[in-house]
């Protein structure tokens, strides 16, 4: 079947008075529009489903939704496992969240599993947490993340509380194919379902225990801390209001300011645009706030919470934006300095970072003595290792990647912007304590281990031509590279303890590498490039040069 004659068909099966039928008729002329909707089926990637919001079957709505929880609601039944354990399911602000949110819960429901729903908008550590806590099957996060305001999406997480991956993905993504989208799902009303006693609607007692778990992750006592120091927080109108917000106040940081245009919740990110944090330009109404403040230090967090980024006050006036490198370098030295001189260093302790994240972390690890393992990008992956590592004798320490995503605490097995935005909200407050900012701590740190210098370019390629010019980059890269790139590592069909994924790295020299792969959630070819000099001269010039010579390679 074509992508005309799909087209055709998803007219014939909706109903005219349905919103999707209205939308589709409306692009009855535009075949590449028709295309798009409809060249392939919207499917699992790095964290589950995510795409545009509208009609086809390569786009979030009700059908694809549905689908999706009915073939979960199947895998479930047939795994073996306890189903009356229940899944935890949670929401964002994006558009339609709460209403896939509620449906899913009917699905589950009508197919015997009980759910456990948040009431309104949670941050998604409190998802992974909550998963724990409750001692649930399963946990489903209705929200897109960092992507665009026309982004939905769906995560999945497994009762260890990290997102599924391996023969659980697999697994549930069979039993999702093997159902048409206009099958007819089993489901439930909420009040029948409640009735019946399938439904939990969870009150503020897992959130009072979710923020308590996010304050014993202090280290160090109110009087070795200037709690006065000036904070700008946002959280780009997402998740993360009230829980950062609570939780600075109650350790009692005093001069915490939120950005007022970005505090309640907007699915149109009306004044940010891109709610990225990762992006410097999600910044500029928190530096415009933090100039007339004379903050220190600016926090900000994505839409569902679990990414956080910052930027620190320089000595010439102007914030400095921080990639996820650099934050995970100042938590780590921060929370091993602690740790070590508090005598709670864990036994053996581990950190884990992504294969594409630099090696500023590492080498601030191996000083202190403790163990670095990579994984696959994504937090899925890098937690997915806890209980491997564990079972090995390891004590997890910390967990982190480049795209400003860390996990200071065991009992999140994913990103927690929460529980990030009080140990950077501490280290800044313990810094200026002994009459140093932030700022200066990250120069210290340079100067005693190395100017780390990195750079990350995104090729974006829409659609289905777009994926097939990634492929083809991509075998270019694996079958044509110069020598000039170096060694090259292929992980497509594993490598050491690594699982098979279609990702390459070429190691230059011993501090100069770059890595390549498609993103898992949007239509991207990203490229990492890294190196370690003795200056930031040096090592700026050489990310500059590397840069060059690969882009103008790829475009030959």
């Amino acid at each position: 079947m074509d992508f005309r004659e799909e087209y055709n068909h998803w007219l014939q099966k909706l109903s005219p008075d349905n919103p999707m039928y209205s939308e589709l008729f409306a692009i009855k002329d535009d075949n590449s529009e028709i295309t798009d909707r409809f060249y392939q089926d919207i499917t699992f990637g790095t964290a589950g489903l995510r795409g545009i919001c509208g009609a086809g079957r390569n786009r979030m709505n009700p059908l694809t939704v549905g689908r999706a929880t009915q073939g979960i609601a199947n895998f479930l039944n047939h795994s073996g496992e306890d189903t009356s354990q229940g899944v935890v399911i949670a929401y964002d602000c994006r558009h339609h969240s709460k209403e896939f949110s509620e449906l899913a819960a009917r699905i589950l429901m009508g197919n015997g599993i009980p759910v456990f729903l948040f009431p309104s908008l949670r941050p998604t550590p409190e998802l992974s947490f909550t998963i724990r806590k409750l001692g649930t099957l399963s946990g489903i996060n209705l929200t897109a993340s960092h992507n665009p305001k026309e982004y939905n999406g769906y995560k999945v997480y497994w009762k260890d509380g990290a997102q599924i991956s391996g023969s659980i993905s697999q697994g549930m993504q069979q039993e999702i194919m093997a159902l048409d989208l206009f099958d007819t799902f089993q489901e439930i009303s909420l009040e029948d379902a409640e009735r019946k006693g399938l439904l939990t609607i969870l009150g503020q007692e897992v959130d009072r225990q979710y923020l308590d778990y996010v304050e014993s992750l202090s280290l160090r006592p109110k009087e070795e801390l200037d709690l006065s120091i000036p904070i700008v927080y946002t959280p780009l109108n997402g998740a993360g209001s009230i829980p950062v917000t609570t939780v600075l106040t109650e350790m009692g940081y005093s001069e915490v300011h939120v950005v007022e245009e970005q505090r309640d919740p907007d699915p149109d990110f009306t004044t940010v645009g891109y709610p990225n944090p990762e992006d410097p330009k999600a910044f500029s109404y928190s530096e415009r706030l933090g100039k007339t403040l004379g903050a220190e230090v600016l926090i900000a967090t994505d839409p569902d919470s679990d990414r956080m980024a910052i930027e620190l006050l320089e000595p010439d006036g102007e914030y400095h934006f921080l990639n996820g490198n650099q934050t995970g370098g100042l938590l780590i030295s921060y929370l091993a300095m602690s740790r070590r001189e508090k005598g709670n260093m864990p036994e053996n302790p581990v950190m884990i970072k992504s294969i594409v994240t630099g090696d500023f972390g590492r080498t601030i690890c191996e000083d202190y003595g403790i163990a670095v393992k990579e994984a696959l990008t994504g937090f899925k992956n890098i937690c997915g290792r806890i209980p491997e590592l564990q079972k090995e004798g390891y004590q997890y320490f910390f967990g982190y990647e480049e795209s400003i995503g860390c996990a200071p605490g065991e009992m999140v097995h994913d990103k927690d912007g929460i529980a990030a935005s009080l140990l950077i909200a501490e280290m800044a407050a313990w810094y200026r304590k002994r009459g140093m900012t932030l700022y200066e701590a990250l120069q210290n740190l340079f100067q005693k281990y190395g100017y780390f210098a990195e750079s990350q370019v995104s090729l974006i390629r829409k659609g289905e031509k777009g994926a097939e010019e990634i492929s083809a980059i991509m075998e270019k890269f694996r079958n044509g590279a110069p020598q000039r790139f170096g060694q090259k590592t292929d992980y497509r069909n594993g490598f050491e303890d690594i699982p098979a994924s279609n990702v390459l790295r070429f190691t230059i020299d011993e501090s100069t590498w770059f890595a390549v792969r498609p993103s898992g959630t949007e239509p991207k070819l990203k490229l990492y490039f890294y190196t370690r000099k003795p200056n930031s001269s040096e090592a700026n010039n050489t990310i500059s040069s590397l840069q060059e010579d690969v882009l103008k390679w790829i475009n030959k």
